[in-house]
C-alpha cells in the first residue's frame, strides 16, 4: 500500500513562513502528479498548488505569488513553501498523488494542521 506522509504544519503568526513536506514512495513521486490540497470545516477540499516530474506546477490563484511547490529528488519528498501566510490559509493540508487516467486522486495523506493566527 503506497503512502504519503505529511510534516511541517504548526502555528504561524500572520505574514511569517512554513514548509510542508510531503514523503512519497519512488513510485508515487516518479509516475504521479502530487498535489496540496487544503480543507477547513465546511467547505470543499480545495487544490492548492500540484506538480508532476517534467512539468510546470500549478497553482490555486488564491496562493499565486505566495506558495511554491518544488520537488527533492534525492528524498523523493514534494515541498510546499508558505509565504506571507495569511487567517485564510488555516486550515488541514493533504498531499495525494493521482495517476494520469485516474478519475481522482489515487493516495492521500494524514494531512497536517496549519494555523495561521494574527
Amino acid at each position: 500500500q503506497e503512502q504519503l506522509v505529511e510534516s511541517g504544519g504548526g502555528l504561524v503568526q500572520t505574514g511569517g513562513s512554513l514548509r510542508l513536506s510531503c514523503d512519497t514512495s519512488g513510485r508515487l513521486f516518479n509516475e504521479y502528479v502530487v498535489g496540496w490540497f487544503r480543507q477547513t470545516p465546511g467547505k470543499q477540499r480545495e487544490l492548492v498548488a500540484s506538480i508532476r516530474r517534467g512539468e510546470s506546477p500549478n497553482y490555486a490563484d488564491s496562493v499565486k505569488g505566495r506558495f511554491t511547490i518544488s520537488r527533492d529528488t534525492a528524498k523523493n519528498t514534494v515541498y510546499l513553501q508558505m509565504n506571507s501566510l495569511k487567517s485564510e490559509d488555516t486550515a488541514v493540508y493533504y498531499c495525494a498523488a493521482w495517476l494520469y487516467g485516474s478519475s481522482r486522486y489515487n493516495y492521500w495523506g494524514q494531512g497536517t494542521q496549519v494555523t495561521v493566527s494574527s
